[in-house]
């Protein structure tokens, strides 16, 4: 099977795509959440809104590398890494600026002059801190992460399992329209049997 009739490669490419963009938006998300109404930031906790966003880029990841009619089975546990990694660096990115701009004393709500990368290393470090800590304070992080991926890996399996399927019948009627192999020699119908008869029956003269 070749890649171009799978759709690996632009399965691969589709997916990278849609992840990096799904990544800039998730964390443009967290570095102006404060521009959000405050009663769907406060609501839950901002527990839905975060596995919404979640849910959003693996729907939209799903839809990239789906777009391609895709076959390869590899592609359901890549794209299942897609969103996860979309989500990781979407909140890595988002706040990381965050935290490098209350660092230099910015207390106003986030511009788009405080994306540099001089707020995004200065801010890194704590960053990255809530992976580092004990899962009972770092658990919302962890399963943003993990429904991003399991959604897509659904998604993709559904999707992948229905391409073949649809595909399947043709391959099949191929298989069949193939001529039957034959040795040389062997007749192309075998001979019809005679039934055997009894002692009663006249056998048929012998030919000449």
């Amino acid at each position: 099977m070749s890649h171009k009739r799978s759709g690996l490669l632009p399965g691969l490419a589709a997916g990278l795509v849609a992840a990096l963009v799904c990544a800039a938006g998730l964390g443009a998300a967290i570095l102006f959440q404060s521009r959000l109404p405050t009663e769907v930031t406060a609501f839950g906790n901002g527990l839905p809104l975060s596995v919404a966003l979640s849910l959003l880029i693996a729907l939209l990841v799903a839809l990239a590398i789906g777009a391609v009619r895709p076959r390869n089975r590899a592609l359901i546990p890549v794209g299942a890494l897609y969103a996860g990694g979309a989500v990781v660096a979407g909140q890595i990115a988002g706040s990381s600026i965050m935290a490098g701009a209350a660092m230099r004393g910015r207390d106003t709500p986030a511009q788009l002059s405080d994306i540099t990368v001089t707020n995004a290393s200065e801010g890194l470090s704590s960053t990255l801190s809530l992976y580092r800590g004990p899962l009972t304070e770092t658990w919302p992080v962890w399963l943003y992460i993990a429904v991003a991926a399991l959604a897509a890996l659904l998604l993709l399996a559904l999707r992948v399992s229905r391409v073949r399927r649809a595909q399947f019948p043709e391959a099949a009627t191929e298989e069949q329209e193939e001529p039957e192999y034959r040795a040389p020699f062997e007749p192309v119908q075998s001979p019809a049997k005679q039934p055997a008869g009894d002692l009663f029956t006249p056998r048929q003269p012998a030919g000449d």
